[in-house]
């Protein structure tokens, strides 16, 4: 397609006041004398218009859970209270996204004071080199490599545990609960939107080879058409024995023998022991600053250090204001390439891997990094570390939630594949994190006993002058620092609010010199000079098909000097703002 429905006005396209694309002057301004910070054009630069509200807003990738959410603000819950609701109620609505059999990670804000939580899941304590290159086939190339599911693809499962320690920490209402929407929902049955039958369908094939899978999640063999109703009385089942006997059921009771059973009868390595010992983790978050605002992310075993770098070494440029100009872009797409080049010979699990943060993430390290930076594409040597291979695309979701008082919730949650291992079990299925390690000792991602795999899960706060700000995250994999990059690039560098910001057409690097394009929405003469520029291109229309990968899905909440709340959600997939 390379760019034949895009136009060369900028991407407010040829209806933009006087051609002049974003910064048109024929608009409604909001200048931070007005209390404001962004620029609301007189149409949207994309498909919807900022949320606003005063009291509460959840922004996440599907109405029901984002309803879920917001009745549990208007009840009287706290930003904690209706993000555990949601993402339970996720595990529901985007079964191949997420599960309470994967892992979670979040960041908090309460009560001016900000905290991280890691409840990503280890290898059990019977995994190791040795035992898994004897039971697991090579690949192409004749490197052993984890399965990507069934047994051997089973971490531990984090999420349930994380949900539970936030609540319990933060939240003013029972955990119990909070699991009560999800539970009458999978009992009733849930409508299955358009992109999520989309998404099932394609999901399906990998792991319908497991009877467990296909008795919860298939009908006669089918995944369901759109529109279909979803009943998962198994999940409901399973939910209101937490809810009545506490997490411990799962963390070495009942349901945790029969997580257990099920992961051995299929020659997996997973004991109940590995259930019992689990918990989540609590960490100071990461940061640097960009355009003054401070940027704050998850340590390692996080890609979070990627967005952190990414962002110092381009502000060392001063960037076109129009986020499609090709100098911008290139820019951009080179940075990315450097902070994952530095990064991940270096991210594993912090607990047994020494990581140079404070190298990597100076000011100083990013000027030198920015000066290697040419008119055309480059091919970097890695200095805080060598290049090993990309984390490969996972399922996710993202949510965050801020309520009255400006406490907030940044939180991913996942299963890693679509389906996870497709082992399945009470109505969910339990996540293939271990596909994330790699068995090539020396390697810092090297699977080891009760080792947490790499992780792309980076939930992301705002901070400025101490106060916080904002609240955002992007799913998707190794796509989630370039958007984080991209996102915060529109806000700062081109004063958009956050639905525009959102909106904006983007790139993903994959590797080499291939970068991605939404290029239906971008000028051609864009698209021709990243390409004359050494980018070698792929267009929309190869890149976003059903099995490929993705944009990511953005999620956005902005808190103003008035404690106005300003919200902007992913329109790529099924996203959704609300508040009151």
């Amino acid at each position: 397609m390379n760019g034949s429905n895009s136009n060369d006005d900028g991407i407010l396209g040829a209806n933009a006041p006087d051609g002049d694309g974003i910064g048109a002057a024929d608009r409604t301004d909001v200048s931070p004398d007005d209390g404001g910070r962004f620029d609301y054009p007189w149409q949207f630069i994309g498909r919807r218009s900022a949320v606003m509200a005063r009291n509460g807003m959840v922004a996440t990738s599907h109405p029901l859970a984002a309803q879920t959410g917001l009745q549990v603000l208007r009840e009287g819950g706290n930003a904690v209270d209706a993000a555990v609701a949601t993402a339970v109620e996720l595990n529901l609505v985007e079964p191949h996204m997420t599960t309470i059999g994967g892992d979670v990670t979040a960041m908090v804000h309460f009560d001016g004071e900000f905290e991280g939580l890691n409840a990503s899941g280890p290898a059990p304590a019977g995994a190791d080199v040795e035992t898994y290159r004897e039971r697991t086939d090579e690949s192409e190339d004749g490197t052993p490599t984890v399965p990507t599911e069934g047994p051997l693809a089973v971490t531990v499962p984090g999420a349930l545990d994380g949900l539970h320690e936030l609540a319990g920490r933060y939240g003013s209402r029972e955990f119990g609960e909070l699991l009560r929407p999800t539970i009458e929902h999978a009992r009733e049955g849930v409508a299955v939107t358009e992109y999520v039958a989309s998404q099932w369908e394609t999901a399906a094939p990998r792991v319908d080879g497991f009877e467990s899978f296909r008795e919860t999640f298939l009908e006669d063999g089918q995944s369901p058409p759109p529109g279909a109703v979803f009943e998962n009385p198994a999940f409901a089942d399973s939910l209101e024995r937490i809810a009545e006997e506490g997490i411990g059921t799962f963390y070495g009771g009942e349901l945790g023998e029969e997580i257990v059973e099920l992961v051995q009868d299929h020659d997996g390595l997973l004991e109940l022991s590995d259930l019992e010992e689990y918990e989540s983790e609590w960490v100071d978050p990461i940061s640097t600053t960009y355009r003054g605002l401070e940027v704050l992310e998850l340590p390692p075993n996080t890609v979070g250090p990627v967005a952190l770098e990414a962002l110092n070494i381009v502000e060392n440029f001063d960037l076109p204001a129009e986020p499609t100009d090709p100098e911008r872009l290139h820019r951009l797409i080179e940075a990315i390439k450097i902070a994952y080049t530095d990064a991940h010979r270096h991210i594993g699990d912090p607990d047994l891997e020494r990581i140079p943060l404070e190298t990597k993430l100076s000011k100083e390290y990013a000027g030198e990094r920015a000066a290697q930076i040419e008119e055309e594409v480059g091919d970097y040597e890695p200095r805080a570390g060598e290049m090993s291979a990309m984390s490969e695309e996972g399922d996710t979701v993202y949510l965050t939630v801020v309520d009255g008082d400006g406490n907030a919730v940044s939180m991913l949650k996942s299963g890693y594949k679509p389906f996870g291992s497709g082992l399945t079990v009470g109505g969910f299925t339990l996540q293939n994190h271990a596909a994330g390690f790699t068995l090539e000792p020396g390697d810092p991602n090297v699977i080891e006993p009760g080792k947490r795999p790499f992780h792309t899960l980076i939930p992301a706060m705002l901070r400025e002058d101490g106060d916080f700000r904002a609240s955002f995250g992007v799913m998707g994999g190794r796509m989630m620092p370039q958007g984080h990059l991209q996102l915060l690039a529109n806000m700062a560098d081109s004063e958009l609010n956050p639905q525009a910001a959102i909106d904006v057409p983007r790139f993903r690097f994959q590797k080499g010199h291939e970068v991605a394009l939404e290029t239906t929405r971008m000028p051609d003469e864009t698209v021709e000079e990243l390409r004359e520029r050494g980018h070698e291109v792929i267009p929309e229309a190869e890149f976003f098909v059903p099995d490929a990968d993705h944009y990511g899905g953005a999620q956005f909440i902005y808190r103003d000097d008035e404690g106005t709340l300003i919200g902007g959600s992913e329109p790529r997939r099924d996203g959704h703002a609300v508040g009151f």
